[in-house]
């Protein structure tokens, strides 16, 4: 091991950068659709030993002195992002003939920008770098503030944070409601980095013991939390999720409208399978709604038809809102609930808005240079704060689509509720890794809140989940349908809830501890 370690450090040019690049592509196995865990310590691994040997000429100033880090975290980025995010160039040719020319800025555009966190990560680390465990701490102090800085900065973008890849099931979901996915990206990287102290002398023992020592409560915890800690009592509440796999094509096209409204009533209306209760609560995708509600009384009409008087209706559609005389309407992406006589009862608009796709960034700057922003893709306005939906006596909270992503989109008032409500439409991803990576998300932030989650895809992964992130019962991609189930309940309080929350700088202030100290050892022996 100590050869092979010799090995990577003394790589140089083309051939370091290359092994970085495939370093951050083997970590994509670590996400679903493989969930293989494996792969991220071989990835972490070798970028330790890669920054080992990333040193740079004694008379250089400071910032090249960190550039040699610098480029092995970009590369290592870029190989993760272009191997975890390349399905997203799939959404761009459902209208090719309009945004084909943006696929390599999909593909690999995106993926270099996200690659600076890492970039900066490793670059901060090697601020801190030692022989030892230190180094490791290092690297890990250093990849949980790149990856809250990643999901903080512009709007944030936490796609497959490095904890996803430590929690691909339930067993190893449990630690998140503990830490929050942002302990778990500093932690993993500690856990996943550890083997590369198999290639150097200092520090191996309790390296290795302290990050074995992590890795079984992560699992312990787990075991405890599925098979030992109190469940909560199921709830009585009859949801039909409804998943009716329209082509993202179809949706675009005007003349399919009707056709697209009926399938849902369709799959609505369908009788219980035998012995199964009627739902309390139907719930349709994100945009189910294919035309402005509130100017077509006749749907409310034929919702009212298909509903039972005491049924609830959960719908994801555009809303429109004056903005006023002489200027053009706003327009969110909305969910509302419908109750059996046809009434619109309550409404949610998404909050976190996706950039470029469903806004335009810098709407003024662009005004200001000629370029007509509503000409752009999107158009939507952001609601301020998330409101919740009431249904069937439930308080449910709403997140629309990628909102799910963000443990911060989910507020104090989340508390009062009896589930999460995403609703979502990743047909535009056809069935790629995309679909899988977002419900694997989902998932966690039921975990994280100790609260069920209620999804329904239009195609993707539609399922009621329980507050420990099991699956109670769902639908695959490509699975039209629906399906009923009954609603789990939420864990009860456990004080746990604040400790989470300063379970991160927590985690961080060790780590820097951990790492200064190393260092300063470090420096001694060296001088």
């Amino acid at each position: 091991m100590e050869r092979l370690a010799g090995t990577v450090m003394l790589l140089s040019g083309t051939r370091r950068g290359l092994v970085a690049f495939l370093a951050g592509l083997i970590g994509v196995l670590a996400l679903p659709p493989f969930g293989f865990l494996a792969a991220l310590f071989v990835s972490f691994t070798l970028l330790v030993w890669l920054i080992d040997g990333a040193s740079a000429a004694p008379e250089a100033g400071f910032l090249r002195r960190l550039a040699p880090a610098f480029r092995i975290g970009w590369f290592f980025g870029f190989g993760y992002f272009v191997g975890g995010l390349w399905w997203l160039g799939k959404a761009l040719l459902v209208e090719a003939d309009a945004f084909a020319w943006a696929l390599p800025l999909a593909v690999f555009g995106l993926p270099a920008v996200l690659a600076l966190y890492y970039g900066f990560a490793t670059a901060l680390a090697r601020l801190f770098w030692s022989d030892g465990m230190g180094r490791i701490a290092a690297l890990a102090l250093a990849f949980g503030i790149g990856e809250w800085l990643r999901g903080t900065l512009f709007t944030g973008f936490p796609w497959n944070a490095v904890g996803y890849g430590a929690m691909p099931v339930p067993l190893l979901m449990q630690s998140s409601g503990l830490v929050g996915i942002a302990g778990m990206n500093a932690l993993s990287v500690f856990v996943f980095a550890a083997p590369a102290l198999l290639g150097t002398r200092r520090g191996r023992g309790l390296g290795l013991t302290i990050a074995t020592l992590l890795f079984a409560l992560h699992v312990g915890y787990g075991y405890y939390a599925l098979n030992i800690a109190p469940t909560p009592e199921n709830d009585t509440t009859a949801i039909r999720l409804v998943q009716p796999v329209i082509d993202q094509a179809m949706k675009l096209d005007d003349s399919a409208r009707a056709e697209i409204f009926e399938r849902h009533l369709s799959l609505s209306a369908a009788a219980p399978e035998a012995g199964g209760k009627r739902p309390d609560i139907v719930v349709w995708p994100e945009t189910s709604i294919p035309f402005i509600l509130t100017e077509n009384p006749d749907a409310l009409m034929r919702i009212a038809e298909v509903l039972a008087d005491d049924q609830i209706l959960i719908a994801g559609a555009v809303r429109t809102e004056s903005a006023g005389s002489g200027k053009a309407p706003r327009y969110y992406n909305s969910i509302y609930a419908i109750d059996g006589k046809g009434q619109i009862v309550g409404a949610a608009d998404k909050v976190h808005l996706v950039p470029f796709g469903e806004y335009m960034p810098f709407a003024d700057l662009f005004e200001g240079l000629g370029v007509n922003p509503v000409a752009m893709p999107g158009g939507f306005s952001a609601a301020r704060e998330h409101q919740m939906l009431n249904a069937a006596g439930k308080g449910l909270y709403p997140l629309v689509c990628y909102e799910a992503i963000f443990p911060s989109e989910i507020n104090a008032s989340a508390s009062a509720a009896a589930a999460l409500l995403n609703v979502t439409n990743d047909a535009w991803f056809g069935n790629t890794p995309g679909p899988y990576q977002h419900f694997l998300q989902a998932r966690l932030r039921a975990v994280e809140r100790g609260t069920p989650l209620i999804r329904a895809a239009n195609n993707g992964i539609s399922a009621v989940v329980d507050a420990r992130g099991r699956v109670v019962s769902g639908l695959a991609y490509d699975a039209p349908g629906f399906v009923d189930a009954t609603l789990t309940g939420k864990l009860a309080p456990g004080g746990w809830e604040e400790w989470r929350d300063y379970a991160f700088p927590i985690i961080l202030c060790v780590l820097f501890g951990i790492a200064v100290i190393s260092r300063i050892g470090f420096a001694s022996r060296v001088n």
